[in-house]
């Protein structure tokens, strides 16, 4: 629900932006790095935009991506250590004697 109310208000704002960008009809000219060209600042802002939301969303899917694969190896680890725990410990035969040993001292 919080992720739809977010997809919603940035839907909000593209809209916004579009129907101001549309009574505004000036052409502006748009310098970039390899060419540059005429576009109507409607056009404009609106891509501008759609790339912005796809870089962001592209970005945060990357770190959520990293941080779901991070739990998943810990969530693993823990199982594993975990069954380890549950098994029973044997002594070694050595080590059992030289704990009677101790015992006796005392």
């Amino acid at each position: 629900m919080k992720y739809f109310l977010i997809l919603l208000l940035a839907l909000v704002v593209f809209v916004i932006s579009v129907t101001l960008g549309a009574n505004n009809n000036q052409v502006v000219t748009f310098n970039y790095l390899i060419a540059k060209g005429d576009y109507s600042i409607s056009t404009l802002l609106s891509f501008l935009f759609a790339i912005g939301f796809a870089l962001g969303w592209g970005i945060c899917g990357g770190f959520y991506l990293r941080t779901n694969m991070s739990l998943r190896r810990a969530k693993r680890k823990i199982k594993r250590l975990e069954t380890q725990l549950e098994q029973p410990v044997e002594l070694s035969t050595k080590t059992a004697s030289q704990a009677s040993v101790v015992l006796d001292k005392e």
